[in-house]
């Protein structure tokens, strides 16, 4: 077997991982207030192109300045700006659902189409800002996430699996840890899982269920819209491209959600074997054989079709733990209480 091709689907893998970890950690936070958002996906969008305006047209004044972008701005611009517009997607969300009680799946759905229509308009736009399509580059601030740990990335195959990457792969993980300890150990995560639970009674127990629904809805979508930021500095290296690929992982990640059961802690190991499911397709040659162009689009349907068999295991066995909150996706009505 080959130790470097090896070496690079696992990174590919985790590039690719941390991009639909970011999505799905989001969308467990807001489901477990039994929000069931589905415009991750247009989340991810304006996440990924706000945080490319922002870092643009900082540097093109840096540019026009002639001064040289400072990496922190150039990270704390771009990471603002992407938690910003995903959190306001999610705040679009929240008015919708649960103050004017409009129809979740819709709405969801709505708002993929509207972040993927707002990003793709403005991507064209910065393109012919910048010269052309294409032309579009923040390279001082994909460099600045992309930095890597000095000397640790170094110590060979272990450093190049370990310590290859930016902070924002890292950061992925570091919130799934929290994620995960915030609902289980934490009174807020508990009332939250109330609510998702039956928000009824966590309304008589005096619990604020308009308010834990609003928050996890936006936090939720700020955390998603990281994932955007991630795919624009790491994935794509700072540039932009109406390819649609957003929308495929935004949808991998809430496919993510079905398969890690809705527990953070999963979605760490689940995204990194979603990345290398997807990739196989380019490294069957070390499992002895080659595909041909026509067999690849059946390898990249591997982590749906995991997915499926996960929900099929999980809806036969009908364990407690393993099954999405019950008020998932329904409206909420204290007069009906």
């Amino acid at each position: 077997m080959n130790i470097d091709s090896l070496i690079q689907w696992i990174q590919s893998a985790i590039i690719f991982g941390t991009v639909i970890m970011y999505g799905c950690c989001g969308e467990i936070l807001t489901e477990k207030s039994g929000n069931l958002n589905l415009g991750i996906p247009g989340t991810m969008y304006l996440g990924g192109i706000a945080s490319l305006a922002g870092a643009f047209f900082y540097e093109n004044a840096c540019t026009q300045a002639g001064i040289e972008p400072n990496a922190i701005l150039c990270i704390l611009i771009a990471f603002v700006c992407a938690f910003g517009a995903g959190a306001l997607g999610g705040l679009i969300f929240s008015f919708l659902t649960t103050t004017l009680r409009a129809n979740q799946n819709v709405t969801g759905l709505t708002l993929t189409i509207f972040g993927a229509g707002i990003a793709n308009f403005f991507g064209g736009s910065l393109n012919k800002l910048a010269g052309g399509v294409g032309q579009i580059s923040i390279s001082s601030t994909s460099e600045a996430f992309r930095t890597t740990v000095p000397f640790l990335d170094k110590m060979g195959s272990f450093g190049k699996l370990f310590f290859s990457y930016g902070f924002l792969a890292y950061l992925a993980v570091i919130i799934a840890i929290l994620m995960a300890i915030f609902l289980k150990r934490s009174r807020a995560g508990l009332n939250l899982r109330a609510v998702g639970e039956n928000p009824a009674t966590a309304d008589a127990a005096g619990i604020n269920v308009t308010k834990y629904k609003y928050l996890s809805t936006c936090i939720g979508c700020g955390i998603a819209g990281l994932g955007g930021l991630y795919y624009v500095v790491d994935f794509t290296k700072g540039t932009w491209a109406n390819d649609g690929t957003i929308e495929t992982l935004g949808w991998l990640a809430v496919a993510l959600v079905i398969f890690t059961t809705w527990k953070p802690l999963n979605a760490i190991w689940g995204s990194y074997l979603f990345g290398m499911l997807y990739w196989m397709y380019l490294y069957t040659g070390l499992f002895g054989f080659t595909l041909t162009r026509s067999f690849q689009p059946i390898f990249k349907m591997l982590p749906y079709l995991a997915t499926m068999f996960v929900l099929i295991l999980t809806s036969i066995r009908k364990k407690k733990e393993n099954q999405p909150p019950a008020n998932l996706g329904l409206p909420y009505f204290r007069e009906e209480r």
